[in-house]
């Protein structure tokens, strides 16, 4: 391996990194590529390079390729490769969870707005009731635990003796 390879690695893998996390993933996945041509596969930079591909590919929804790239690097020379591949592979392979409606913000679509239209949103106001207009019911919505659990007592004995203690270390 040249000088001038390790050199382009070091570019295009920053590069893809970077595009990465500004979420370009189509530029990443193509600077990661380039950049596991400059490096052996089977070094820990290659292997390196390829974890953060399989990354790229999950995040532009290309399954299949991250799946297939994972399974490569499972059995990578390299000890850390192995082991993020096989954790990234565990999550892919994950059954997706169904999230309840209730839990997902809808998102307005402003294109369709006036240009000229107030973009504010003024929330609504619940009427409020003040004190007087509330019921029993209202103000005894949880019924206090009056149970006396020692802990005062505990806290007192404790005080009393720390204070004891000092007054006795004080005339010796």
């Amino acid at each position: 391996m040249t000088i001038d390879n390790r050199e382009k690695f070091q570019e295009k893998f920053q590069a893809g990194k970077a595009a990465l996390e500004r979420g370009n993933y189509r530029l990443s996945i193509e600077n990661l590529k380039v950049a596991r041509e400059y490096m052996p596969l089977n070094s820990r930079k290659g292997g390196e390079a390829g974890v953060w591909l399989v990354s790229a590919y999950q995040a532009s929804d290309k399954i299949e390729e991250a799946i297939a790239l994972c399974q490569e690097l499972i059995v990578h020379p390299d000890l850390q490769t192995r082991e993020q591949a096989q954790r990234i592979l565990y999550i892919i392979k994950a059954p997706k969870l169904e999230r309840p409606h209730e839990w997902m913000s809808e998102i307005p679509d402003l294109s369709v707005t006036d240009k000229g239209a107030s973009r504010y949103v003024v929330a609504k106001k619940r009427p409020s009731k003040s004190l007087t207009e509330l019921s029993e019911e209202d103000l005894d919505l949880l019924p206090i635990d009056a149970t006396d659990n020692q802990f005062v007592w505990f806290a007192f004995c404790l005080v009393a003796a720390i204070l004891g203690s000092l007054a006795w270390l004080s005339q010796a």
